[in-house]
């Protein structure tokens, strides 16, 4: 006889993604001992999951099944290399067990990131309750079509935030390549000033030239580390080389190092506070020039032969190179893909019209960040105008003579 599948009853044994995974075991593992059956009505059958709902003793079996994994016994390994060979003669209970075994390990600790995987503990906090029908900002779009925040101030509370991102380690990767290092020191006084306050920071700072990065007095926990690369002799290499150069320290040294990345210009300076609320699993910026502007007008790659190709009907946003980021591992991705898309219009002699801006933008479309920042965090005051809603400028241009640095 077969039944129709309630919804706690697939909350348990259906998970359909690694963050309900973790939290469906965290369910599990944390109910009374004395379960009652009346929590899981219904029970199932399905020529793909023949699977019964749990006993009222299940959560006395936890334990067990949790240690068996821990000690990764024989019996595990061989579930593990054959999971569509479990005995047909074995208690129906048990085939529930091996079948959530099975789905527990197949998302690792290194794919998950702190904001989707975990729910965070915070402290005891006293704040205003958010009020359901009084946004707090009508003048602006504060979420896009996939529901993605789109940050502007008045939207979040720093306070909550810091509390939830606490005991992390954000690093922050800089080009100083030839005379670029002339941006250094301002770019590190601001940032110790403004960039994620009471956090641990990583400062790392790509640069041919080692002996110009200058001391700056850094707060407790946080650092400058001097990567030393190779220069290119035009700037516009430097810039799709530097895909390459993020991609492969990710792989070989970030993930072990931080827990996000986020990537930035280095002749631009901090002059507002730029905190925790950025960090998602990815992110990008809206660019100052086209945060208003029509898809029509957007500045994409428009050759179809290139990788970086993004047809004049298609488009979210126009997102800026000098600030982006995210967890390490989805960096990782991000900049792998755009250096292999760079290398493939590479061997066709073609070169993206914004460099790598332009596959990181064709990047973007297809992979969604899940968060968006408001032209707040970057912006150049001597070529735009501020409009009244920008109620903040946190990363600013510094003027410069671009010929005179870019050539040298």
């Amino acid at each position: 006889m077969s039944h129709s599948l309630c919804s706690a009853c697939a909350s348990y044994l259906f998970p359909q993604g690694p963050e309900t995974k973790r939290v469906s075991r965290r369910v599990l593992k944390s109910q009374p001992q004395n379960h009652s059956m009346s929590a899981l009505p219904c029970r199932v059958r399905t020529p793909l999951h023949p699977l019964f709902c749990p006993p009222s003793n299940i959560f006395n079996l936890i334990p067990r099944w949790e240690q068996r994994e821990e000690s990764q016994s024989p019996e595990a390994h061989h579930l593990q290399d054959q999971p569509d060979s479990l005995p047909l003669s074995q208690d129906k209970h048990t085939v529930v067990l091996h079948r959530l075994l099975l789905e527990k390990t197949e998302v690792s600790e290194g794919d998950c990131h702190m904001d989707t995987c975990k729910i965070p503990e915070v402290p005891r906090l006293v704040y205003p309750k958010a009020q359901v029908l009084q946004p707090t900002r009508t003048d602006v779009l504060v979420m896009t079509p996939w529901f993605a925040p789109i940050v502007w101030d008045g939207t979040f509370d720093s306070a909550i935030l810091d509390a939830q991102f606490r005991n992390i380690t954000i690093g922050m990767t800089i080009f100083a390549i030839k005379k670029y290092t002339v941006f250094l020191k301002l770019f590190l006084e601001t940032a110790e000033k403004y960039f994620m306050v009471g956090h641990k920071v990583n400062y790392y700072v790509f640069t041919d030239r080692p002996a110009d990065v200058p001391q700056v007095p850094l707060r407790q926990g946080r650092q400058v580390v001097v990567l030393e690369v190779r220069n290119y002799r035009r700037w516009q290499d430097v810039c799709m080389h530097r895909m390459e150069m993020i991609s492969n320290f990710s792989r070989q040294r970030f993930l072990h190092e931080v827990d996000y990345l986020v990537c930035a210009d280095v002749d631009m300076k901090f002059s507002d506070r730029v905190g925790v609320e950025i960090l998602a699993p990815l992110f990008g910026t809206l660019h100052p020039g086209f945060y208003a502007a029509d898809r029509g007008s957007f500045t994409y790659e428009r050759r179809a032969l290139s990788q970086a190709y993004i047809p004049r009907d298609e488009g979210d946003f126009y997102y800026a190179g000098a600030f982006f980021g995210g967890s390490v591992l989805e960096v990782h991705r991000l900049t792998a893909a755009c250096h292999q898309a760079m290398m493939a219009d590479w061997a066709r002699g073609l070169e993206a019209v914004w460099h790598d801006e332009s596959h990181l933008n064709r990047y973007l479309l297809y992979h969604k960040p899940s968060k968006v920042l408001s032209p707040e965090y970057l912006w150049d005051e001597r070529m735009l105008r501020r409009p009244p809603y920008l109620r903040k400028l946190r990363y600013v241009a510094v003027p410069k003579n671009h010929a005179e640095i870019r050539n040298r």
